[in-house]
């Protein structure tokens, strides 16, 4: 009888979170139309982010494949500098992996790396356990569910949210 040696099989890459470089750009591009469809063009969030600078950008790569990735963008959110965490974006097959997490994690780090605050649009529910809270007096430019601006941060801003380039 023959015996197979398991532990002699390549075991997998694992998946690396990395700073997004220029040569991801249509991989990602590629990630959020999958994840999001034309319809993310019409939110609030792209609107500032089409007019904000990227601060920082992460991946996650499995191999030499992206298959998530989240940005940063500059803003002022009133009087405070900060920075607007999205989108997220994760492969279809990868979602159940914990990706989104770690690419949000990567952006808590820098952040705090950094000495800035985070602001988002998205779900507490998701995002209480990375130390964001609703953020009731920012203002975003155009409409928003006002419970889903959450922001990460020392004391929460008031006022509008203006991109930053």
């Amino acid at each position: 009888m023959r015996r197979l040696m398991f532990d002699a099989l390549p075991k997998p890459a694992p998946v690396r979170i990395e700073a997004e470089t220029p040569a991801d750009a249509a991989a990602v591009e590629a990630l959020v139309l999958a994840a999001f469809g034309p319809g993310r063009f019409a939110k609030t969030a792209e609107r500032l982010r089409e007019q904000a600078g990227v601060a920082a950008a992460f991946v996650a790569r499995d191999e030499h494949k992206v298959i998530g990735s989240v940005r940063l963008w500059r803003i002022m959110a009133g009087e405070t500098p900060a920075l607007f965490l999205g989108p997220i974006a994760v492969a279809s097959d990868s979602r159940k992996a914990g990706l989104g997490a770690d690419l949000v994690q990567a952006c808590v780090d820098h952040a705090a790396h950094a000495g800035t605050d985070i602001l988002l649009v998205g779900d507490m529910g998701y995002f209480e356990r990375f130390g964001f809270a609703v953020a009731p007096e920012v203002q975003l430019p155009g409409p928003v569910d006002r419970a889903r601006v959450l922001w990460r941060g020392a004391d929460l801003p008031a006022g509008p949210v203006q991109a930053m380039r």
